[in-house]
């Protein structure tokens, strides 16, 4: 039997796992042992498919819109960490609907600074990619037309404001870092008296997830992201690896999803993951690495890591709700 090949593996830290993913996961974990299934949850509580079908296993109802959950029910209903407009809870309080919210504490940080500059009466320009669940949340807590969407370097370029001396912006917390230093830059040299946030609005996880890679993409012939398409967070990771020059740069829901044929010549990979992905799935793509090569793990990191955000008074264990 012929010996394998030797591959080096090297792991981005941090990966996988924000404190705000955590926080959304425990919630509706809690709510199922603390009230039982069925626990209802507004959209995907996070982006990614085993997180989402390991919930469902357990009693967890996802729905799209609060429309799908039937009249009267006492099921708790979950907003997921991404945020709602605020038509969501007033909606859910309409119908007398037990709601708990899981939105990340640094998305409810961008709604208030919108709110902020709203009653500041400056017009708001948010950086973000539309339909995105964060962005829809965050549009979604101010009258319509009061917040103007930036997406892209040119938007930033053409964009014809009211009155160019009273503006503000706030960003989508899962941002290229890199891009939106552009495009802020941009807005800023147009329109230098516009307010920005006294602290970035991109959170601490995909700031350091992409430091990571910069760190681990120029000096690896391939990296896989860990990570669902439609997060935001994992697809600015594999753009960052191939902005840093790695040629192979792919996203992998699971080791399923590889294509064997793309890592046929390699002798380093890098191995990241999106900040909703849990560990379980890195493991599982390094035991199918480990089926075809021998493996010399090595980590490089970025930053340390010691967030944590409590959970929602409802479902706090009583001793530390009190």
């Amino acid at each position: 039997m012929s010996a394998k090949p030797d591959l080096k593996i090297v792991l981005c830290s941090p990966r996988g796992f924000c404190a705000g993913v955590v926080r959304a996961i425990d919630t509706v974990e809690r709510a199922l042992d603390k009230y039982g299934a069925p626990v209802y949850v507004r959209h995907e509580i996070v982006h990614n498919k085993y997180v989402v079908d390991g919930l469902k296993k357990k009693g967890a109802i996802f729905v799209e819109e609060l429309a799908e959950i039937p009249e009267n029910t006492t099921a708790p209903v979950v907003f997921s960490a991404h945020g709602v407009p605020k038509s969501v809870p007033a909606d859910a309080q309409s119908r007398n609907l037990f709601s708990l919210d899981a939105t990340c504490p640094l998305v409810t940080k961008v709604h208030r600074e919108a709110a902020i500059h709203f009653k500041r009466g400056r017009e708001i320009f948010l950086i973000g990619h539309s339909h995105h669940p964060e962005v829809v949340g965050t549009l979604g807590q101010l009258p319509t037309g009061a917040v103007t969407l930036i997406e892209t370097a040119e938007d930033a370029k053409t964009i014809s404001p009211k009155d160019p001396n009273n503006l503000a912006f706030v960003t989508q917390t899962t941002l290229s870092i890199d891009d939106t230093a552009e495009i802020v830059a941009l807005l800023k040299e147009r329109f230098p008296n516009i307010n920005g946030p006294h602290k970035e609005d991109i959170c601490y996880a995909t700031t350091n997830r992409q430091l990571a890679v910069k760190k681990v993409a120029p000096v690896v012939d391939a990296l896989i992201v860990v990570g669902a398409p439609n997060s935001s967070n994992s697809q600015r990771l594999r753009e960052v690896a191939e902005r840093e020059g790695c040629k192979i740069a792919v996203l992998a829901q699971r080791a399923a999803d590889i294509d064997w044929d793309k890592f046929g010549n390699i002798s380093s990979l890098g191995i990241t993951a999106g900040a909703s992905a849990p560990e379980v799935i890195v493991e599982e793509i390094m035991d199918a690495f480990a089926e075809r090569y021998t493996l010399h793990v090595e980590t490089v990191s970025a930053a340390e890591e010691n967030e944590f955000f409590p959970l929602p008074r409802q479902v706090r264990p009583e001793a530390a709700a009190e």
